[in-house]
């Protein structure tokens, strides 16, 4: 256990603390695909907010039609105040066409949609459906600094399972890249990405004047883009970060259309619109030979670690993963962020009285 701050304000778990939180004032955003219905995790996550009871649970579900019902019916089951967003409804997908904000699907997008929905508490909470390890004190400490000036809130914890590391994007795509650019780069936003010590955690709380700001990526590069805007809105002075202890999630492949290796192009890509926000343009043939040396680094650091822990780890497999995501270091291709809340060609209202129509037609 250690007690070192970061340039972010650090939050540790020293006592096992449930902190005093304005739950009653807070929207809760959890983003779900039709694969989460019914299952142990999501369930134990749902009766859990339960106890916890926010003012309100917004769930940004990307389904298929025939799902969407059975999904609804379960989800109005558990005693909070739940809407469900069906992302893929015909009027949701009607007015986004009609506005010109039709384009790829993605995990970021289905956050935008559900921020302008549960805009209208002071807070939203961010955290995703697969978390095995989901404890009602997540949501107490994500909200804790907000209610004492801070602005924005990342959770960060371990990933250990079956006696394992894992994190790899984080491990060996995210913090290899950033230290990269740190080398080169005094630039302040650099030292932001830096700050954070799990910069990929769907956990994350903050004020909904900030979330109305966000330029939200479509798609995995979700996290690493709330950074980016957090930077320039909340700075370091107004954000934080806080200890949600060890933390088991589903697992993807590396390869394959949603593997690791796919992942990494869209964080990356996230990461470099940021830069280039602030004006950092890095060099990414010479970016990509430092990423390689740094990862490589790491594994060696990560290998010893495991060893002192008892931990199985198979550095031949780490190797293998930063060839991967070194495909990833690339300039970005088109920005197809969508719009702050603050200016979008939309009225947040608009998407929720669509959603609750497309919903109303399926149950």
């Amino acid at each position: 256990m250690e007690y070192v701050q970061e340039r972010v304000t650090t939050l540790h778990d020293f006592a096992d603390t449930v902190p005093d939180a304005p739950t009653d004032r807070t929207s809760v955003v959890v983003p779900m695909t039709e694969h989460a219905h019914a299952s142990h995790t999501t369930e134990r996550i749902l009766t859990t907010l339960e106890r916890v009871d926010p003012a309100r649970v917004v769930v940004a579900l990307r389904a298929d039609e025939q799902n969407v019902s059975k999904i609804h019916e379960w989800l109005s089951s558990y005693e909070f105040a739940c809407e469900t967003v069906w992302c893929g409804g015909p009027r949701v997908q009607e007015l986004l066409r009609t506005a010109g904000l039709d384009g790829p699907h993605g995990k970021g997008r289905d956050v935008w949609l559900a921020i302008g929905v549960a805009s209208d508490n002071e807070y939203i909470v961010f955290h995703d459906a697969d978390t095995e390890t989901y404890s009602e004190r997540h949501i107490n400490r994500l909200l804790f600094p907000l209610a004492r000036d801070y602005s924005f809130v990342k959770g960060y914890y371990a990933r250990i399972e079956e006696n394992q590391l894992y994190g790899r994007l984080f491990r060996l795509f995210y913090v290899p890249i950033v230290r990269a650019l740190a080398e080169r780069q005094s630039a302040p936003v650099v030292e932001y990405l830096a700050a954070f010590r799990y910069a990929l955690a769907g956990e994350m709380a903050m004020t909904t004047a900030l979330a109305r700001q966000l330029r939200l990526p479509r798609g995995w590069g979700l996290e690493v883009g709330v950074l980016g805007n957090a930077f320039e809105h909340a700075g370091f002075a107004g954000s934080a970060q806080t200890d949600l202890g060890v933390h088991e999630h589903d697992h993807r492949a590396v390869s394959g259309p949603q593997g690791l290796g796919g992942m990494s192009v869209e964080v990356g890509a996230a990461l470099f619109h940021a830069l280039a926000d602030n004006g950092v343009h890095p060099d990414y043939e010479l970016l990509r030979e430092r990423y390689h040396k740094t990862a490589t680094t790491l594994i060696n650091q990560y290998a010893e670690d495991a060893a002192f822990n008892g931990l199985d780890y198979d550095s031949t497999a780490e190797h293998g993963q930063i060839k991967e995501y070194a495909k990833a270091v690339q300039p970005p291709k088109k920005d197809t962020r969508l719009p702050a809340w603050e200016n979008a060609p939309i009225d947040p209202h608009a998407v929720s009285n669509a959603a609750r129509l497309d919903m109303n037609e399926q149950i």
